[in-house]
C-alpha cells in the first residue's frame, strides 16, 4: 500500500500511491502506510497514534494488514490471527469511529504464488478470514482484495503476472543491479490494477457510508 521512495526511478508502487488520480480534488488521499509493519509494530511505531490524533468526522480510513503479521520469526511484528491481530483491527476499527471517521477494512493482497501446476496458493493463513469476521461482527464496509487479487494473479498466469510484481534480471532495470525476483510487492501495472480494483468495489458498494466517497471516483 506504501508510498515508495524515489517514484520517478523505483519500479515499486503500493497501491495507495497511484489511488489519487482515481478521485476528484475534493478527495486527498493521505497515505500512512509503511513497508514491513504489522498492525503489532504499526501501533508500536506511534503510526497509529499519528494517524488517530488527525483524524476528522468524514474522514475514510483504509486498513490492509496480514502480510507483516505473520512473521512469525520476528517478535516485534508477529501477531497472532485470532487474538492480537484481531483486537488491532478492532481497535483501528472503534477508534476511528470515536473521531466520526468511516474506517473501511480490507484483506491482504495475494501474493504471486503459482504451484508447478499452475494454482495459486493462498500465502496468508487466517489474517484474511478474521479481517473478514473484524468487518462482519462490527459491520465495517469491506472490500475483499485477497479474492480479487487472487482473481487477478489467475487471469495473468503463472508467467504474465510476473509483469504486476517486480521480476527483473541484473541490469535490465537501472534501479536493481542485482536480478530481482519479488512477488510480493506491485510494479507500477500491479498497483494501479489494484487501485483500480478497490475503486470498482466502491463503486459498486451499497454500504451508506461510501456513497460520499462514491460520489468524488472521475
Amino acid at each position: 500500500m506504501a508510498n515508495k521512495k524515489d517514484p520517478e526511478k523505483n519500479p515499486e508502487h503500493g497501491w495507495a500511491q497511484v489511488l489519487q488520480p482515481f478521485f476528484t480534488d475534493n478527495i486527498i488521499v493521505e497515505n500512512k502506510a509503511v513497508n514491513g509493519r504489522s498492525t503489532k509494530s504499526f501501533i508500536a511505531e506511534k503510526r497509529w497514534d499519528s494517524i488517530y490524533s488527525k483524524l476528522k468526522k468524514g474522514d475514510y480510513v483504509f486498513i490492509e494488514f496480514g502480510h507483516n503479521d505473520e512473521k512469525i520469526e520476528d517478535p516485534s511484528r508477529y501477531t497472532n490471527p485470532h487474538t492480537a491481530y484481531r483486537y488491532n483491527l478492532i481497535k483501528f476499527v472503534k477508534e476511528s469511529r470515536a473521531k466520526g471517521a468511516i474506517p473501511v477494512l480490507l484483506t491482504s493482497i495475494s501474493r504471486r504464488n503459482f504451484n508447478e501446476k499452475g494454482v495459486l496458493i493462498p500465502t496468508h493463513g487466517d489474517y484474511p478470514l478474521e479481517t473478514r469476521l473484524v468487518a462482519q461482527e462490527y459491520k465495517v464496509p469491506f472490500i475483499d482484495l485477497e479474492y480479487f487479487t487472487e482473481v487477478l494473479e489467475q487471469s495473468y498466469g503463472p508467467e504474465q503476472s510476473k509483469l504486476l510484481h517486480l521480476h527483473f534480471k541484473a541490469g535490465e532495470n537501472p534501479y536493481y543491479d542485482k536480478d530481482k525476483a519479488d512477488d510480493t510487492h506491485l510494479s507500477l501495472k500491479g498497483a494501479t490494477e489494484i487501485a483500480q480494483i478497490v475503486v470498482n468495489e466502491i463503486k459498486q458498494s451499497q454500504d451508506s457510508s461510501l456513497q460520499k466517497l462514491k460520489k468524488e471516483i472521475k
